[in-house]
């Protein structure tokens, strides 16, 4: 007796794992271009004479494409061919990097990085769903570990590849790097990547084209990557600005689901969220973005700006983390593979909390290296734990003729909950930082015995050292008011990281809401 076709997997002839490595390289690709363009522009700014408010462009444009891309990727792979899309997008991505690292001027890079993010938003959802048809259920686990590796190895390398490409060469050279691969990605999806017969059969039944849908979408969630992009530049909601697109977002993406969940082929399956536990997984996926893509943000930010430390150090702060996160994977994938997966996202989510609250209680101005780099790998120990199994949670009880939908929505949560992590640390710090400061700055008392004693030392050392009596006194002021911000600072950093804490925390008990993510279970 035969197994059906989803227990056994679709292979088209070719060995799996070179489907697993095939598809990886061009997700690692993606992820690592978003995360190393970062560092990238200051240098982008001073080359092409503009200030850096306008080079943030740059990161916008390619979030904004890149979200609007992202969930109706399901819709577009089943339209057109799944192994068409994917390739298309491959060399869409291939060739806008190409023209990235050309751009005679601002502009013209910002036109392309709209054209990058077009590619680069279909890439994984559609690799997910190639990996999910692909391997039988009891083999997904490793597959998906192996290529999670790719998904989170690269946010944790690309800044410090990042800066040493832009140092060393060119910041052009951060795209120029694309090109290579993605040939190469184009070579080898060629000729291991297959369809599977049911796809061609839920082609000729997709519908026609939705154009309210698409344009709604692309409307939603473009005029919410402003709002989670510059918010905190321009002061939220005292700004005219933000309100507007605030607004223009909630009414674009409720009118979308409204429209949606009366289409008999929507462009985005949101009926898919009537299940509970479709539901909670995403929400565990927007959490594991947030908290991955902030503390990749916050932890070198705050020993480079208050610990003066070089890019190189705040790199190395990552690297090992990294490391530990290659050797577990694998590990978890094994695991997936034997145990109810949401026990171990359970697990995952708890170490996870501990080590942030460890982290808001051990991040102080004097941190060693050692220090900061194990507070790190207590942080990924977690984070292991937590991708694979999610996605395969997220796949159970979904039917396999569903498998592109899911794909684009679950990316869109862990790419929504990254946009949210980052905007959340840039204002929380900000706004934390101002009331522990005028804290501070109320309970310390200009004639206190302790700050006369350490001005008057201070101004002693600087006199020795060859300063006026004047300009000593005055520089020994300014010492402590930066002793003063830099405490201020760093309680604001505690305080994104309780928080962060509380986040993960919250979703242990919301696990067991989700159906049983076994081995034998979908996953994705």
């Amino acid at each position: 007796m035969t197994s059906p076709p989803e227990e056994v997997g679709f292979t088209g002839g070719h060995n799996p794992w070179v489907v697993v490595f095939t598809v990886s390289m061009a997700t690692f690709m993606e992820v690592l271009d978003t995360a190393i363009a970062n560092v990238s522009l200051p240098h982008i700014a001073g080359s092409l004479s503009v200030s850096q408010d306008e080079s943030t462009w740059v990161l916008t444009s390619y979030l904004v494409s890149n979200a609007i891309v992202l969930p109706i990727s399901g819709w577009l792979a089943t339209r057109i061919g799944r192994k068409r899309f994917y390739m298309s997008c491959v060399a869409f991505f291939t060739l806008s990097s190409l023209l990235c690292g050309l751009a005679p001027s601002l502009g013209w890079l910002v036109i392309f990085r709209i054209l990058q993010g077009v590619g680069g938003g279909g890439l994984a959802p559609s690799e997910q769903a190639i990996l999910a048809d692909t391997f039988p259920p009891r083999q997904r686990g490793m597959a998906f570990a192996i290529y999670g590796m790719a998904v989170v190895l690269a946010p944790a390398i690309g800044p410090t590849l990042g800066g040493y490409i832009t140092d060393h060469f060119s910041w052009r050279w951060v795209f120029f790097i694309n090109v290579p691969v993605g040939i190469l990605s184009l070579v080898l999806s060629r000729r291991v990547v297959v369809d599977p017969p049911r796809l061609l059969e839920a082609r000729r039944t997709v519908g026609r084209i939705d154009y309210v849908g698409l344009g709604l979408i692309a409307l939603g969630l473009g005029a919410l990557e402003f709002v989670l992009d510059r918010g905190q530049e321009l002061d939220w909601f005292a700004a005219p600005v933000i309100v507007a697109f605030s607004v223009l977002a909630a009414v674009a993406l409720a009118s979308f689901v409204a429209w949606e969940w009366r289409q008999e082929h929507p462009v985005v399956d949101v009926r898919l969220f009537a299940s509970r536990s479709f539901a909670v997984a995403n929400l565990m996926m927007l959490v594991l973005g947030i908290t991955l893509y902030g503390t990749t943000v916050l932890l070198p930010q705050y020993v480079q700006v208050w610990m003066g430390w070089s890019a190189q150090q705040a790199g190395t702060v990552l690297s090992p983390g990294a490391f530990v996160l290659v050797l577990l994977m694998p590990i978890v994938g094994r695991l997936v593979s034997r145990y109810d997966a949401r026990w171990l996202i359970a697990g995952g989510f708890a170490v996870l909390s501990l080590a942030l609250f460890h982290m808001a209680h051990t991040l102080y101005p004097g941190i060693d290296l050692s220090t900061a780099i194990w507070l790190r790998v207590y942080q990924i120990v977690g984070l292991a734990f937590l991708f694979v199994p999610i996605n395969t949670v997220v796949y159970a009880g979904v039917p396999p003729a569903k498998n592109n939908a899911v794909s684009g929505i679950v990316n869109l949560s862990r790419n929504m909950g990254g946009d949210i992590g980052i905007a959340l640390v840039t204002t929380l710090i900000a706004r934390r930082a101002q009331v522990h400061q005028a804290s501070l700055a109320t309970n310390l008392d200009a004639g206190s015995q302790p700050l006369m004693a350490r001005v008057a030392g201070l101004t002693q050392a600087l006199q020795h050292a060859g300063s006026t009596s004047v300009e000593a006194a005055r520089r020994a002021y300014g010492v402590v008011f930066r002793q003063l911000t830099q405490q201020a600072q760093t309680l604001a950093y505690l305080d994104v990281l309780f928080v962060f804490a509380c986040f993960a925390a919250a979703m242990v008990p919301l696990v067991f809401l989700t159906r049983r993510g076994a081995g034998a279970a979908p996953a994705h």
